[in-house]
């Protein structure tokens, strides 16, 4: 008979997931810092929309690192808290010295593709556990970048 935790779910299976989050959670980390980066790095012509645009992102993106580290914690795990292991685990690598904004807007959108394609494997992994609330975080996030990605790419168009 398989252990069940607090919240009913298979452990095993919520283990799987909490290590799939907290590699999610290491990259949401680096695209935080990214896209903060950029925020205080910009120039250039479109500097006061692209200055704006990255404070909204990175504010964004910071209220979702809050989430997955609380749903981690919900499924009995440890969210990963270290930059150092941020950097090792995280499948965003970082960008330096980007002042240039439509390589900074390439970058951002390059990390929300990276975020997408994580979260929608971790959405599979969710389904396959009954672990509903994970799997609605996840479509949540989905949906609200998808849209995101599209106007970063008429953007760049």
């Amino acid at each position: 008979m398989s252990q069940v935790n607090a919240i009913g779910l298979n452990s095993a299976k919520s283990d799987d997931i909490v290590k799939s989050l907290n590699t999610l959670l290491s990259s949401y980390q680096i695209q935080y810092m990214n896209a903060r980066g950029f925020h205080w790095n910009i120039k250039g012509r479109n500097f006061f929309e692209l200055h704006v645009k990255f404070e909204e992102i990175y504010n964004l993106l910071l209220l979702k690192v809050d989430e997955i580290a609380e749903r981690i914690l919900t499924l009995d795990g440890a969210p990963l808290h270290a930059f150092s292991d941020y950097l090792e685990v995280s499948e965003i690598k970082e960008a330096k010295g980007i002042s240039d904004g439509v390589t900074a807007v390439e970058n951002i959108l390059a990390g929300y593709s990276t975020l997408i394609k994580k979260q929608r494997e971790i959405l599979n992994q969710a389904g396959d556990a009954g672990d509903e609330g994970t799997a609605s975080l996840m479509g949540d996030y989905i949906s609200e970048q998808e849209k995101l990605v599209w106007m970063l790419k008429a953007y760049l168009d």
